[in-house]
């Protein structure tokens, strides 16, 4: 790589870039339904509790109880009606069970069809990852084209950081289709 502050900066914008990009997919990815209990799907909760709205998680212990049930327990058994409220009003999918002391959530069993209707979604979040990288990439390069135009690298240095850019790209791409494997291989997993 070249020895330049400006290449640097490019560099480690665009690893950024990329990195929040897996991350993204990935936290969407957690919180897709496949038919186990899966913390992660309440992630995105909010209650409405003591005049304000409050995360779930914070508002209570979630805890799996076995393959297909989740059991959340308030610290504070006033909130039992107001979680049940925010699961409901969420597009989780799943109608809570509430019994005085306890919400237990069990997740129904997949069937085919709603699990390749899934694996498109999941192929969809997937494509749409791959557009964003590939976005990033245009960016980095006219980065390095300006620099080369305005004379601040020569010819040499502008090919080698389009190589490590095209390398830096290739990694997060590899990365993003195995992520969408790992999930479609989950979510087809009966």
């Amino acid at each position: 790589m070249v020895d330049n502050e400006k290449v640097e900066e490019i560099f480690l914008i665009l690893e950024d870039k990329l990195d929040k990009t897996v991350n993204v997919l990935r936290d969407d990815y957690a919180s897709i339904r496949a038919g186990r209990a899966n913390p992660h799907i309440l992630d995105k909760i909010q209650v409405e509790a003591y005049g304000g709205m409050s995360p779930l998680q914070q508002l209570g212990n979630i805890s799996v109880a076995d393959a297909r049930c989740l059991v959340i327990s308030p610290w504070d058994k006033s909130l039992l009606k107001s979680i049940e409220k925010a699961i409901l009003a969420s597009n989780v999918g799943i109608t809570p069970t509430n019994d005085g002391n306890v919400i237990r959530l069990v997740f129904p069993m997949l069937t085919e069809e709603r699990r390749k209707d899934l694996v498109k979604q999941v192929r969809k979040m997937g494509e749409d990852a791959r557009v964003a990288v590939r976005n990033i990439r245009r960016e980095a390069m006219e980065a390095i084209k300006k620099m080369k135009t305005a004379k601040e690298l020569s010819e040499d240095e502008s090919k080698n950081c389009e190589q490590d850019i095209e390398e830096a790209i290739s990694k997060c791409i590899t990365t993003i289709d195995s992520t969408v494997a790992a999930k479609e291989k989950e979510l087809m997993t009966v």
